[in-house]
């Protein structure tokens, strides 16, 4: 897609500081990094969302997220390391072709350091269950 970042940058047009690639898979640091390290893994072929992009992509997409998420862990003496995906605006997807987010972690770095759960009311959770297991 011409307006999209990620193949520009796939393409050559737009420079990348690149850690990995491969004939599915491009994956390098992130511009605007919320940790120092943080890189993406993004597939060559434009997918929108993970619900686009096809198994083999997706699968190729998790093995270079392994491989580069170890090398970033070790190279940056991380302590942890999340690996985070985003479908829409809603959810936080800013551009719009499918990729992972590998972020290193150390301890007390303050970013994202626990989910706000809290438990379902009773009987919620079968009522969101039935709504959920006819889609699968």
């Amino acid at each position: 897609m011409l307006d999209c970042i990620f193949c520009q940058i796939i393409q050559g047009q737009l420079p990348c500081a690149r850690i990995y690639e491969d004939d599915r898979v491009l994956s390098f640091l992130d511009i605007n990094p919320v940790a120092r390290g943080h890189a993406l893994v993004v597939p060559k072929r434009h997918y929108s969302t993970l619900f686009h992009i096809p198994p083999e992509d997706l699968e190729a997409c998790i093995v270079a997220a392994k491989r580069v998420g170890a090398a970033v862990f070790k190279g940056v003496g991380a302590s942890g390391l999340n690996v985070l995906q985003n479908n829409y605006r809603a959810a936080g997807q800013l551009i719009d072709h499918f990729h992972l987010h590998l972020i290193p972690r150390h301890a007390h770095d303050g970013f994202f350091t626990a989910w706000p759960g809290k438990p379902y009311p009773t009987g919620e959770l079968d009522r969101i269950l039935r709504k959920i297991l006819p889609e699968v």
